[in-house]
């Protein structure tokens, strides 16, 4: 006799995920007990009644696993465990929030911008260290350069930073530029937005096979100029509080790695994830929940990109060997079907379709692709 235990494992990649060494980030794991005082037998019968277990990356990098355990014995499924299974996604969740509806595409110069704010900041750090170095220059006979002064009104300035100051503006400039410009575009949009397609699926969509559907939009723009689409599957973030209690953390306490403070109001209403820090998508118009610009899952795979057809249009399946649709408060695996619009002199728009998937019947192991947190950066588009 022993316990049965659903235990869920994760170490989500947080912003700019590159910063950090997943190796020595802790594990965040939830432990659930299903059931006490049960044979092993017994415990291999009800899980099979029970989705599937997982597990997308490993431990010493980053890891979303869920897995039964008896006694502490991880249990392995057997070919008897053949059915699909389908978990539903609570209604009004960070799904319906953020991923849900018409999306537009930030402007191009937010990508452009940071680029040459690297550039700006690399300048800057050679112009301080030649400022420093300059005396020891001027000591053994080397001639200095850009070390003479220009008066602006009572006060003397380096011609250095004269040179290099404007050049750290610029990217400052594009940036409040492209948001002010993405600000208008939003409020134009949301004046005027197309009535939503009519989306009907022909298969019973299981992870691993393919989408068919029928896309129809019955008010078309006169600049768009073609349609494609693909259907993705991803990790959303996990809840903020349950990650916290998941690493033995009090809540208003020191973040747990890779959390930001808690900014008031968003976590409530599950518009950010405590990671971005206010970075991960350009300015927001207030008037739409959850914003006009699709958020990127940083751990995702999407399938090949296809045209829409007139008739049914048939996706295949992303790569990998991902479960099906699961929302808890620690692991939120979400699939999505996203419809790309081209139109002419403007950024593409995008139709975004949450999806009910199935999981497939046995275990599932697959590589954690990482990918930026910027939204600016994960466009479908780029990620093809």
């Amino acid at each position: 006799m022993g316990k049965l235990i659903l235990e869920e494992r994760v170490k989500y990649p947080p912003f700019e995920s590159y910063r950090f060494k997943p190796e020595l980030l802790p594990i965040a794991v939830k432990k659930t007990e299903i059931s006490d005082k049960i044979t092993k037998n017994e415990a291999y019968e009800t899980i099979r009644n029970m989705p599937p277990p997982f597990r997308i990356g490993n431990k010493s990098s980053w890891l979303v696993e869920r897995r039964y355990k008896f006694n502490d014995e991880t249990l392995k499924l057997d070919e008897q465990h053949a059915q699909e299974m389908l978990e539903n996604v609570p209604e009004d969740s960070i799904v319906d929030k953020q991923r849900n509806g018409w999306y537009l595409t930030p402007n191009v110069i937010h990508k452009q911008a940071r680029k040459i704010m690297n550039f700006s900041v690399s300048i800057l750090l050679i112009a301080l260290t030649y400022l420093f170095l300059e005396p020891v220059l001027s000591y053994w006979g080397i001639p200095s350069v850009g070390t003479g002064r220009v008066r602006f009104g009572l006060l003397d300035y380096p011609l250095l930073a004269v040179v290099v100051v404007p050049i750290l503006f610029v990217p400052i400039f594009m940036r409040g530029g492209a948001n002010f410009s993405d600000l208008v575009k939003q409020r134009r949009f949301l004046k005027s937005q197309p009535k939503p397609p009519k989306i009907k699926f022909h298969s019973d969509t299981t992870s691993g096979g393919k989408l068919v559907a029928t896309i129809d939009f019955p008010e078309r723009k006169e600049n768009w100029k073609s349609m494609s689409v693909l259907w993705r599957v991803g990790v959303l973030p996990p809840s903020r509080e349950a990650l916290m209690q998941s690493l033995g953390r009090k809540e208003n306490t020191q973040p747990a790695p890779g959390l930001t403070t808690e900014l008031p109001h968003h976590w409530s209403v599950d518009l950010d994830d405590g990671t971005g820090g206010g970075e991960d998508s350009p300015m927001q118009t207030s008037e739409v929940k959850g914003g006009l610009f699709l958020k990127p899952m940083r751990i995702m795979q999407q399938s090949e990109i296809v045209d829409v057809l007139d008739g049914e249009t048939t996706i295949p399946a992303p790569k990998g060997n991902w479960p099906g649709t699961i929302f808890s408060p620690l692991i939120r695996i979400h699939w999505e079907m996203i419809v790309i619009i081209e139109r002419d002199n403007m950024p593409e728009l995008l139709w975004v379709q949450p999806l009910k998937v199935k999981h497939p019947a046995l275990f599932c192991l697959t590589e954690a692709v990482v990918n930026s947190g910027r939204t600016e950066t994960n466009h479908p588009l780029d990620l093809s």
